[in-house]
């Protein structure tokens, strides 16, 4: 009996730990959704990325919609994390070193408005910390300007299932994607 209760105990001690989680939601867009979910879901502290659209005005906006319309949206991702292991400031870093904050006209091989880079803030403190950011890359970086959009977030759609997770799902087709876009070289020229 007694160590039944003992079990109990556990069991239930270790439920509240779990459940402890401070969990709060951040969203970015910088360029294809895919690289940002892949990229993210590998930093500690990143509980989930979901693929989406956010910042325009169309309700419920398809792919080809986002793509090839005027609704406004950007690709983004929804970032759900644990605060108490990682904080806004720290995915705030992790976002601009993967991207290009200098190119006005999409991110790598995706151009087009639908794929330009966003900081998305729910609060004034987020919107102070993605200031305070962009003036240090600024400072790092003597004659570029910062052309990410600084923008209060609205609403987030997800995209459609076969975008989610689409670097696992397609994993060879996502990786030749990812090598002709130039990604990861353009990365490692600005951030190194």
């Amino acid at each position: 009996m007694k160590k039944i209760f003992y079990i109990v105990i556990i069991i239930l001690f270790t439920s509240n730990v779990s459940s402890a989680k401070n969990i709060k939601e951040a969203y970015f867009a910088g360029g294809c959704f895919w690289c940002m979910e892949e990229f993210f879901e590998q930093v500690k502290g990143v509980e989930e990325v979901i693929s989406g659209y956010s910042g325009g005005n169309t309700q419920n906006p398809t792919y080809k919609e986002v793509t090839y319309g005027n609704t406004g949206h950007f690709e983004a991702a929804k970032i759900i994390y644990d605060e108490d292991i990682i904080n806004y400031k720290e995915l705030l870093n992790f976002y601009w070193q993967n991207i290009n904050p200098f190119d006005a006209s999409g991110q790598f091989c995706d151009k087009g408005s639908s794929y330009r880079s966003v900081a998305f803030y729910k609060t004034q403190n987020e919107k102070d910390e993605i200031k305070n950011s962009i003036i240090n890359i600024e400072k790092q970086f003597k004659g570029k300007k910062v052309v990410t959009f600084i923008r209060k977030f609205e609403k987030f759609y997800p995209a459609e299932d076969y975008h989610q997770d689409y670097y696992q799902e397609n994993f060879m087709n996502y990786l030749l994607y990812k090598k002709a876009c130039g990604r990861e070289q353009t990365i490692k020229n600005i951030w190194n």
